[in-house]
Order: C-alpha cells, then sequence, then structure tokens
C-alpha cells in the first residue's frame, strides 16, 4: 500500500474528512504532528506529500521552527516528482520553492464558505477536470500567493484572492482554500478573531453547512483522483 506523510502544522488543522476520504482509497498516512515537536523525516520513504494549513508564512521560522524541515520535504517531492498536495500554507509554501510570491496579509480575508472559479486550464488537470465551474471550499486565510511560480498551471481563483488553485509540473498542487475541513470544524474558529476581520462565526458556520451537500462529493471526487495519481 502506497504511504503519504502529512505535515501537520496546528493542533487543529488535521488532514480531518481529506484523511479519511485517502485512507478509503487505498493510502495509509503517516501524521506528523510538526507544530507539538514531532519530528520529520529527512529522507521519507513515501510515495507522496501532503503539507496542510497553519496561520504561518513559509519562512516564519521564529514561530514555527520546524518550517525549514518542511521545506526541505517540499524540495524533496518538487526534485523527485513526488505528488503533493499543499494546501493553505502547504500551497504558499509549495509557491514559493517553486519560485513565486508570497505575502502576508495581502488583500482582504477570506474566512467560511467561499465560491471558487474554475479557469480553463482546469480542463486539463488531472485533479479538477470536469468539475463544475463554480464550487465552494472552505478558506481561513490573510496571506495569499501574489505571483505563481514560473511555469505553473493556474487552476482557480475568486473575488478576493486570484490564486486558489495552481499545479507545478504534473504532480504537485497548492490550494488556498481547505478541502478537509467540514462546516462543524467552523464552530471552533476564534470568534473574536473573526469579528475583529468583520465576520461573524455563526453566519459562516451556517453558510458553509448550507453549501456543504454539494461542495463536499467535488472534494471526495478531488481526492479520490488524488489518490489515483499516488497509486500509479
Amino acid at each position: 500500500m502506497r504511504r503519504v506523510l502529512v505535515v501537520q502544522n496546528t493542533v487543529a488543522g488535521g488532514p480531518d474528512r481529506l484523511g479519511r476520504w485517502m485512507a478509503a482509497d487505498g493510502l495509509v498516512l503517516d501524521v506528523v504532528a510538526a507544530h507539538a515537536g514531532e519530528p520529520l523525516p529527512r529522507r521519507p520513504a513515501h510515495d507522496a506529500l501532503v503539507v496542510l494549513g497553519g496561520g504561518f508564512l513559509p519562512d516564519d521560522d521564529v514561530r514555527a521552527p520546524w518550517l525549514p524541515a518542511t521545506r526541505q520535504l517540499v524540495r524533496w517531492a518538487l526534485d523527485a516528482a513526488t505528488p503533493m498536495l499543499g494546501v493553505c500554507l502547504g500551497g504558499q509554501m509549495l509557491a514559493r520553492l517553486a519560485g513565486g510570491e508570497v505575502r502576508g496579509a495581502h488583500g482582504r480575508p477570506e474566512c467560511g464558505s467561499t465560491e471558487l472559479t474554475l479557469r480553463p486550464e482546469a480542463a486539463g488537470d488531472p485533479l479538477l477536470h470536469g468539475l463544475p465551474a463554480r464550487v465552494t471550499a472552505v478558506e481561513h486565510h490573510v496571506d495569499q500567493v501574489t505571483v505563481l511560480p514560473p511555469g505553473a498551471t493556474w487552476l482557480a481563483s475568486s473575488e478576493r484572492c486570484p490564486h486558489q488553485a495552481f499545479r507545478v509540473g504534473d504532480r504537485a498542487w497548492g490550494v488556498q482554500f481547505h478541502p478537509e475541513v467540514p462546516a462543524g470544524r467552523i464552530r471552533g474558529w476564534d470568534a473574536d478573531r473573526l469579528t475583529a476581520q468583520g465576520f461573524d462565526r455563526e453566519e459562516l458556520y451556517a453558510a458553509a453547512l448550507r453549501d456543504e451537500p454539494a461542495s463536499e462529493p467535488v472534494w471526495r471526487e478531488v481526492s479520490r483522483r488524488f489518490a489515483a495519481v499516488v497509486n500509479g
């Protein structure tokens, strides 16, 4: 069975439903709680890499001292053409290491269920082809990719954040949104911080709950397709 190394960057930022979906499709997940001091392998014997989100920039090494080791893993995946999925921080790290740019507190924050628009390039993408032209996903970010890496394939955008999904080469994907997050997790977010950003937590939860019946099958299919890439 193929093994996936998963880097977790916050206490609440586990793989959630993405982990369950991948396991259902025959992958074995090795989740490393890097935020809790669990060591990351220098030479992983894994078939894929998933780097999850967290409230850090890709080079925020003082607050998150495990990020240099995480960057080495992303570089390993790129150099070895190992399938990779970067979510939020993970996607930003992929963009930065492949030659793109990331800016902190850039633009307007996105929180909760957000409409994404697939670009024409998504029609030929192994993960996103044939999906609805517009679909929602849960967002929770203030930082974003401002310039894609040279040669990257731009796959999706939103009103507030142009670079919602992209691919580097044939086997590395970065997304700004959170396909792993169900609506219920929003109720664990910091209500005061959301209020300061102009959001109401209960309104975000209600909107995500409303959108979930349509969006969840889409991200389940994307997860299945990623597993197919890994299983090769």
